[in-house]
């Protein structure tokens, strides 16, 4: 299977085209035989508008989340640079011995940050990565609690703590906020529901004697493409929607600490 087809928008932008054009069809030909059992052609219950109102609420709310979703992410990636890069300026606070390692130690931390997210979504890649980088967070902490003890100025020499400590915590806060979705069940509800108002489209349409392709293929393909933009939001490093650009803020930092 081609690589861009492994990516879950897509994937379900496809399968939810598909869907759509064959509940149209059903719907019109369930809506075909029901004319003929009938006399006149009178209108059924109006549950197309409470329908789509529904639909358009659920497709306003989930739209909504994954852009501001989406938006968090690209902060988080600018908050890691500037701290980052306060850390390393932070090392001149600390004894002359033990700067070059600092330094050296800082770069080898960014550089392995940098990494877990271009080798994505090889993920037992990144998984693999994540350990070490894990592993040098703990030995950047341990020499800079070492070379803060030996400082002679303690209170400007805590501060490089204060940093490495909240570098530490925005590593967590980006981990959790790649994982963070809406729970499957409202995307399940979400293409559902668009299933349902085409089924219910298409039956309307059996008054009409000839298809209109041309209604049938823009109705298709605007629900597919909408799917197909939120889910891309959702997982900004798989699909067309990217928050790679925001990962220069990094490279830049580790380009100035060269």
């Amino acid at each position: 299977m081609p690589a861009f087809l492994e990516i879950p928008s897509v994937l379900s932008m496809i399968g939810l085209l598909i869907g759509i054009l064959v509940c149209l069809e059903i719907g019109r030909r369930l809506g075909m035989r029901h004319l003929k059992k009938k006399e006149t052609e009178g209108k059924g219950p109006p549950v197309e508008a409470a329908l789509f109102g529904l639909l358009g609420l659920l497709i306003a709310f989930t739209f909504s989340g994954a852009s501001a979703r989406f938006d968090a992410r690209r902060n988080l990636i600018v908050d890691e640079a500037n701290r980052i890069e306060t850390g390393y300026m932070r090392i001149e606070l600390m004894p002359d011995h033990s700067k070059a390692a600092l330094k050296e130690k800082f770069r080898e931390y960014l550089d392995s940050r940098i990494a877990i997210y271009r080798k994505i979504p090889d993920m037992e890649v990144v998984e693999a990565e994540l350990v070490r980088n894990k592993q040098i967070q703990n030995e950047l902490w341990a020499m800079t609690v070492t070379a803060t003890n030996e400082s002679q100025r303690m209170p400007l020499a805590s501060l490089l703590l204060q940093s490495v400590n909240q570098m530490v915590e925005i590593t967590t806060t980006r981990t959790m906020a790649a994982q963070m979705h809406p729970p499957r069940v409202i995307f399940g509800m979400l293409g559902l529901l668009i299933l349902a108002v085409s089924l219910l489209a298409g039956f309307a349409t059996a008054q009409v004697k000839s298809r209109s392709w041309l209604h049938i293929g823009v109705f298709a393909v605007i629900f597919a493409i909408t799917i197909y933009v939120i889910l891309d939001m959702e997982y900004p490093r798989l699909g067309l929607i990217r928050v790679d650009g925001f990962d220069q803020a990094l490279v830049d930092v580790r380009e100035r600490m060269n």
